[in-house]
């Protein structure tokens, strides 16, 4: 069997808001875009459609924004607890947990400061922290020194 992953799709409620996030914030590369109809109705299970999708690429991972005109967005754009069944995180490893955190503050999302966890595990340095883009997609910061 052949397998190969090509990407990850993130519904968004606002387009430009999410690439400024994504591409400016956290330097994701613009890797394609299109602007989608009817022709994936069937497959989305969706009636009438139409949504503009921008791929993006860091680091050998693709997301795919997705913005809805028709239908609408819907659902909260709330963080969800980690043990709802689905998609749970994006994991971004980086060297500075702190400033990643400021630029993803600055950039529109949120740093969920109660979750920050420093933790030695036979003398090798973790700190961690679950920050939110801005639709409440979880993305979990990790330092591993060692």
């Amino acid at each position: 069997m052949v397998l190969t992953v090509s990407h990850l799709g993130l519904c968004v409620s606002d387009l430009e808001r999410s690439l400024r996030f994504y591409r400016d914030g956290l330097g994701f590369e613009p890797a394609g875009a299109h602007e989608v109809g009817g022709e994936f109705a069937r497959l989305m299970e969706l009636g009438s459609l139409e949504v503009s999708s921008r791929m993006l690429r860091r680091d050998g991972v693709m997301l795919e924004l997705l913005a809805f005109a028709t239908p609408a967005a819907v659902g909260p754009a709330d963080r969800r607890p980690m043990n709802q069944l689905g998609f749970t995180h994006l994991a971004l490893r980086v060297d500075d947990v702190a400033a990643v955190a400021a630029t993803i503050e600055e950039f529109g999302g949120a740093v969920v400061e109660g979750t920050r966890t420093v933790l030695d595990i036979g003398g090798m340095p973790l700190d961690f922290v679950y920050c939110t883009d801005p639709d409440g997609v979880r993305i979990e910061l990790m330092a591993l020194d060692g």
